[in-house]
């Protein structure tokens, strides 16, 4: 549900900001270990790495915007920066 419900945010934000970031998606049913080793309590989650380093976890679907305006706070350069 949720986790499908931003998918098309986040391909739109990987189109438009490819230069930027990276936008990678984990299915926690092929991958079940992985939400365990970055400690991820609910989905979806999202994360952001800068270096091999998670500097930033938000936890509930966002609409594009919200997510747009994190990555901004996070120093991503975006429209809305």
């Amino acid at each position: 549900g949720p986790c499908k419900q931003i998918g098309p945010a986040l391909e739109q934000i990987a189109d438009e900001l490819g230069g930027q970031v990276t936008v990678a998606k984990i299915n926690i049913d092929d991958s079940p270990m992985t939400p365990s080793k970055l400690g991820v309590k609910g989905i979806p989650t999202l994360m952001l790495f800068k270096d091999g380093q998670m500097t930033s976890m938000k936890v509930g679907a966002m609409p594009k915007g919200k997510i747009v305006e994190w990555l901004a706070e996070a120093g991503v350069k975006t429209d809305a920066a």
